[in-house]
């Protein structure tokens, strides 16, 4: 696996040298607080490019940041080449070195100049998305559209983050806590691959994960269809070392696999009421594109079974604010936590995501509709 330096040299020539001083455990870095590429032999993207991702080493804390980056979802010609207007995935020709220019715009967890985040002094991974099957899937496909044109597509997500966790359990040996996250296709990735986080870096002493926007909502919901269509697409049924009582017929059932694996870790979700992003991906192609206010109403009944379920495991917590005038009320923490308070509970996000990675008593909560919200 090869190891290349992309940004920078020791911020101070002192970070260099020994960490013992500063409490550090972990071997001592090539570079700090600048990002590194790494590029795992066999790793590719939807077009059978180089896959690669970014790490970022602290020499303040021995914790641990993976986000998941977002970025739509493919499963048929149009979606997986974005022909005919369809909303397809990012970066499926593959990821530029420079991608760490987004870093601090898709998270604040990867920023370590956002005062709001409470993982500015931690090591970060910065997973990239280009394989179309929110970080999971296990197929080569063959997609043709009615002309007879068709393209090969590599959704090989699921043997991406495998080289990711070989490497993070390789490149460290201590990490008190590990938070896993991401936003939309890098929130479902992280609640599906929390499971191999949490199994194969073997340093990680306490876990905890934010899904934001990915939902998993229970198949027997609107969301059937869109789950039938992404099983078979992306052969999830296929992908092995799955939680035990997790069951592919109903993809919900992750999220209580994955408390009653890790009772002592914190897992939570997030998003808002009036997510208009996902929930299109969600509804609109498997119900002939419905009207807003249709898909707003399935979005609602599905939330609804999904607080449900969260309310029996007493390790799962959700923070479900109404509406932000943002990227359609997408991703509670892209760019920033700001707007994604919820207001009838006096809390921000900001202050709620500090309490679930410091251990403090948190609550789940969900913001009632705020008249002349989301016009």
């Amino acid at each position: 696996m090869r190891l290349v330096l992309v940004v920078g040299v020791c911020a101070l020539l002192a970070a260099c040298g020994d960490n013992a001083g500063n409490g550090i455990l972990n071997p001592m870095r090539p570079v700090y607080e600048s990002w590194l590429k790494v590029e795992p032999p066999g790793a590719v993207c939807g077009n059978n490019s180089q896959y690669k991702f970014f790490a970022n080493f602290s020499a303040k804390s021995d914790n641990l940041v993976v986000v998941l980056e977002p970025g739509g979802a493919c499963w048929d010609y149009d979606s997986c080449t974005g022909k005919n207007g369809i909303r397809g995935a990012a970066n499926v020709d593959g990821i530029p070195d420079n991608h760490t220019d987004l870093a601090p715009f898709i998270s604040p967890f990867l920023n370590r100049f956002d005062d709001t985040s409470p993982t500015t002094d931690w090591n970060m991974v910065y997973v990239p998305y280009c394989t179309g099957d929110v970080h999971t899937g296990n197929a080569v496909a063959t997609y043709t559209d009615t002309a007879g044109d068709s393209v090969e597509f590599h959704h090989e997500g699921h043997a991406d983050m495998q080289q990711i966790v070989s490497w993070i359990d390789d490149n460290f040996t201590h990490v008190p806590k590990m938070l896993v996250t991401g936003c939309s296709a890098g929130g479902v990735g992280a609640l599906v691959n929390y499971h191999y986080l949490r199994k194969g870096v073997h340093a990680a002493e306490q876990g905890y994960l934010l899904d934001d926007s990915g939902p998993a909502f229970p198949s027997n919901s609107y969301s059937g269809p869109m789950h039938q269509k992404i099983r078979s697409a992306w052969n999830i049924d296929a992908i092995p070392d799955l939680p035990s009582s997790f069951m592919p017929a109903d993809l919900g059932t992750i999220n209580t696999a994955l408390a009653d694996e890790f009772p002592h870790d914190r897992l939570a979700t997030t998003f808002f009421r009036r997510d208009f992003n996902f929930s299109v991906y969600s509804y609109e192609r498997f119900y002939n594109f419905p009207p807003k206010d249709e898909i707003m109403r399935m979005w609602n009944s599905d939330t609804n079974l999904l607080t449900d379920l969260y309310d029996t495991k007493q390790n799962l917590y959700y923070f479900i604010p109404y509406w932000r005038n943002l990227n359609e009320s997408h991703c509670t923490t892209v760019l920033t936590f700001a707007g994604s308070n919820i207001e009838d509970h006096d809390m921000t996000l900001q202050q709620w995501v500090k309490d679930l990675v410091t251990d403090q008593p948190i609550q789940s909560m969900s913001e009632a509709p705020v008249p002349g919200e989301d016009p």
